[in-house]
């Protein structure tokens, strides 16, 4: 991988990762806030604390899984120029 391919992939990930933290921020205030108006209760506790706290949990697990999958390359960090011209 050339040296630009290895920065191109490096802002890459760090804008997803940025978009990712986004839906994370959103999710929570709508599972938080969008259910406070809810009477629903589990386990005695309002359906937004289950929402703002487990349900942001579970979905920042799964953005992670996502990120881990489809976005991210492991790959050498190293200049491998000197290789690549033998």
């Amino acid at each position: 991988m050339k040296r630009s391919d290895k920065f191109r992939q490096a802002n890459r990930e760090a804008v997803a990762t940025v978009l990712a933290t986004a839906a994370v921020i959103v999710f929570w205030c709508l599972a938080g806030f969008g259910l406070a108006d809810s009477s629903i209760t589990i386990l005695h506790t309002p359906l937004w604390v289950w929402g703002g706290c487990v349900g942001t949990w579970i979905f920042a697990i799964g953005v992670t899984f996502y990120l881990t999958k489809y976005v991210f390359v492991d790959f050498n960090l190293d200049d491998d120029e000197e290789e690549e011209k033998k």
